[in-house]
């Protein structure tokens, strides 16, 4: 999607006021939306590494199938986690009386909190730039097996 160009040009008195409003608010979302997409995909890979370490998974295809990132457009934010009913993602990690704990999506969060920190300050810290450079989004399509 092309940078808005709607600017609003008002001259009086010899004093030329210029608003790109539309682009700054863009370049926000847009910058945001990056770093979100950049997270899931470093966290999506360090849960399929934990997930691979599992008995019986280190040939399976199910760690990479089983684990999903949505970045949604309209709200901003980022969900991460299992697909529903695969492999048996929420008992794996909340546990279940025929599972343990497992902790795999909480415990990558909570180790990985650092990086996390950087990538996103990576992104925003773009903001402070006269014309950022926006990631577009044939970058980020995820395919379905490895990344």
């Amino acid at each position: 999607m092309p940078l808005p160009n709607a600017k609003m040009k008002i001259n009086k008195d010899g004093v030329k006021f210029e608003s790109n409003v539309d682009a700054v608010m863009y370049s926000m979302t847009e910058l945001s939306r990056a770093a979100l997409r950049d997270t899931a995909k470093f966290l999506r890979k360090r849960m399929v590494e934990k997930l691979r370490n599992l008995q019986g998974m280190r040939k399976s295809k199910r760690p990479y199938s089983s684990t999903q990132y949505w970045v949604r457009k309209r709200e901003t934010d980022l969900q991460i986690g299992f697909k529903h009913n695969t492999w048996y993602g929420a008992f794996q990690e909340l546990g279940d009386r025929g599972q343990p704990k497992r902790d795999i999506l909480r415990g990558t969060v909570m180790e990985n909190l650092d990086e996390i920190q950087r990538i996103q300050a990576q992104y925003l810290s773009a903001l402070n730039q006269e014309k950022p450079d926006i990631p577009s989004e044939e970058e980020y399509l995820s395919p379905q097996g490895e990344e």
